[in-house]
């Protein structure tokens, strides 16, 4: 049973290793954060809690039996009952379980804690894993879009029938 916790000051170290230890991983389905990203991450990470403080966001991490961190799950641009679904799994953990798991859990969180009624994600048409896992937690295809320069698909997933 894996375990989402609202993200804090705390987690700071936990996350960046994380970030560090899958970096060319996530870099082969998604765009490289960047240097930048992990020359400064005390920085981005302050910034995050802040712009969590507003309300507008939601950010997670993903914690297994062990208590360690194997993913994040974020909730954005939350307005008018509604949010975009965002998430990671990193690759000790893929294949496992874990993504569909996570989602599932933050769907339950989205509707009972955050009162939010629709949910919507995005995945590219290269990341069939995302799409999969999107598809098993009742999102449905509800346009195109694209993703860094990739065609992807836009999911939906309205939260009242949540049970």
């Amino acid at each position: 049973m894996l375990r989402i916790e609202r993200l804090r000051a705390d987690h700071e170290d936990a996350l960046l290793a994380f970030e560090r230890e899958n970096r060319a991983y996530f870099a082969r389905s998604v765009p490289d954060r960047g240097d930048a990203f992990f020359a400064d991450y005390p920085a981005r990470h302050r910034a995050l809690l802040a712009e969590q403080d507003t309300g507008a966001c939601r950010f997670h991490v993903v914690l297994d039996t062990a208590g360690e961190l194997i993913g994040r799950i974020n909730l954005v641009d939350l307005a008018d009952g509604a949010a975009d679904l965002g998430y990671r799994i990193g690759e000790r953990a893929a294949g496992r379980g874990a993504a569909t798991a996570a989602v599932r859990e933050i769907c339950r969180i989205a509707a009972t804690e955050y009162g939010l009624g629709v949910l919507t994600a995005s995945a590219a048409l290269d990341n069939p894993a995302s799409a999969a896992v999107l598809r098993r937690t009742g999102f449905t295809v509800v346009g195109e879009t694209v993703l860094n320069g990739s065609p992807g698909l836009t999911y939906r997933r309205a939260l009242a029938t949540e049970g």
